[in-house]
């Protein structure tokens, strides 16, 4: 596309003869279609849902790989999609591969050599989700080798600008007009649900731990995450006879976090007491109580 865009300035001086100019020079910039080709989405979070889905809808087969797949997300799904089996088998069988995962010590460099070996010949690779997940000397091999048509990036290098067939996008996936102003109101509303009723969307540190509000007293801790923390809370509650309504417990990067909703008819000094052994028992940082 970008060849077909710089060759047609270069016909921008030819004035009448530009429409046969163009309909005679196309041909050397003839694309493929999308319909009927086959789309890995790695990663199923709320970006890649999103783009299965409108990929399916545009009529590609459309394999998702997500190990940590959420409830939610799931949900989202279209029913057209197809789980694959595994990483390896999804790449081997794509002839489009869009990837949406975080860049961690698990993923960094996560395509390379083996990777592009088991890929079909013509695959195009599309990162629009960080910098490192791609190693840029097996990627270039990979491309001489006609293994990958194409790269499409949000996160140039110095080694990736001018790379043959690769497109290099200045990281413009969320520069929009809007973004700033949807991206404030978001971290508000997120904060105040944090604030109000102990809620945890979206933390680059903590899990996604969330549940509907209603009208109980509701107790969140935050523990490290290593054996019998929850057996401990338990048992405290159930020393002083409060019965636990609603419990959700969510674990990420060494640490947990926990909602647990009691019936409200807890006497105020015996919940003030309740407080003070969870904060004390092994393993917990920090305990609220919220209502």
């Amino acid at each position: 596309m970008n060849a077909a865009i710089d060759w047609c300035k270069t016909i921008a001086d030819k004035g009448d003869e530009v429409p046969q100019l163009v309909e005679k020079g196309k041909a050397q910039f003839v694309g493929h279609e999308i319909k009927g080709k086959t789309l890995g989405v790695i990663g199923l979070g709320a970006i890649g849902v999103m783009v299965a889905n409108s990929a399916s809808a545009l009529g590609m087969k459309v394999i998702g790989c997500d190990p940590y797949i959420s409830v939610d997300a799931a949900w989202g799904l279209s029913r057209d999609i197809k789980k694959a089996i595994s990483l390896d088998s999804l790449i081997a069988e794509s002839d489009y591969i869009t990837v949406h995962v975080p860049l961690t010590d698990g993923t960094k460099g996560m395509f390379n050599a083996d990777k592009f070996k088991i890929m079909k010949k013509g695959t195009v690779l599309l990162n629009f989700a960080r910098g490192g997940l791609v190693k840029n000397d097996d990627l270039k091999a990979a491309i001489e080798a006609g293994t990958i048509a194409t790269y499409m990036t949000d996160f140039p290098d110095a080694e990736l600008i001018g790379m043959k067939n690769v497109i290099c996008i200045p990281h413009l996936g969320a520069s929009t007009e809007e973004a700033e102003d949807n991206c404030a109101a978001m971290a508000a509303q997120e904060l105040k649900d944090f604030l109000e009723f102990g809620n945890i969307k979206n933390s680059v540190n903590f899990p996604n731990c969330s549940m509907p509000f209603t009208n109980r007293k509701r107790i969140t801790v935050i523990n490290k995450d290593i054996p019998n923390v929850i057996g401990q809370l338990t048992a405290i509650m159930a020393e002083e006879k409060i019965n636990i309504a609603e419990f959700s417990n969510k674990s990420k990067n060494g640490y947990a976090y926990n909602i647990i909703e009691i019936d409200n008819n807890v006497a105020e000094d015996l919940l003030a007491e309740v407080m003070t052994k969870l904060k004390a028992a092994e393993g917990v940082i920090a305990v609220r109580l919220i209502g």
